[in-house]
């Protein structure tokens, strides 16, 4: 029975990263005194954006981490609203009782901005946020689990990254890979095998759809 639906937000809920790697370029280049690449910044993905601006900009650290979350609420204008549909499935499995958990790499200012400007906190039971010192999802989706007193097998994790899959496998939850955004490689997500992978979000809405349906039934 799916009582909790896991949602990642860069890339999953909203089309942020390029917002993301704008504002880190903006705040970062200046200091130190040459260009990023998009990739080179990605490739620095993992830890939270404090964490990456902490192993970029450690002299300045202060400064920089300020002017990326000043640079990602103006830039924000990018990335209004999430990708189409995702509030209609949010809508849904909340009005089914399905509890929504939230479980990010990204910062808390970070994610409080988005959450924001998408209108959608109030959707999420539980929201769990990145670390500085890198990757926590597979605390954090435990703590989701234990909070709500629901087995790994009642839940899923909607992400698009291949780390998505390699750790909600470890914590024993059905990984559903979210291959909507134009900055996912749907071919490294196929390579790991999810348990699903929806190109666009009205395929995983009925997925949902009738999944609740078939246990209501």
């Amino acid at each position: 029975m799916l009582k909790c639906i896991i949602f990642d937000l860069d890339g999953t809920i909203g089309n942020t990263l390029p917002l993301c790697i704008a504002a880190l370029k903006k705040s970062i280049e200046p200091l130190a005194g040459r260009t990023f690449s998009d990739q080179e910044i990605r490739d620095t993905f993992g830890p939270s954006e404090e964490g990456i601006i902490h192993a970029l900009i450690p002299n300045q650290y202060e400064e920089v981490i300020e002017s990326f979350l000043s640079h990602y609420q103006n830039l924000h204008t990018m990335c209004a609203t999430p990708f189409v549909g995702i509030v209609e499935v949010l809508d849904y499995a909340k009005n089914h009782n399905v509890h929504l958990s939230l479980v990010t790499g990204k910062g808390e200012r970070g994610t409080g901005i988005t959450l924001s400007m998408f209108r959608i906190h109030s959707y999420f039971d539980l929201i769990e946020t990145g670390s500085p010192r890198g990757s926590r999802k597979v605390e954090a989706i435990k703590n989701v689990l234990n909070q709500l007193g629901v087995a790994p097998v009642e839940c899923i994790y909607v992400g698009d990254s291949p780390s998505d899959i390699i750790e909600s496998r470890e914590v024993g939850v059905p990984i559903v890979s979210a291959a909507w955004a134009e900055t996912t490689n749907q071919e490294e997500l196929l390579a790991l095998h999810p348990d699903w992978l929806f190109a666009d979000v009205k395929e995983f809405t009925q997925f949902i759809k009738q999944t609740i349906e078939n246990e209501v039934s």
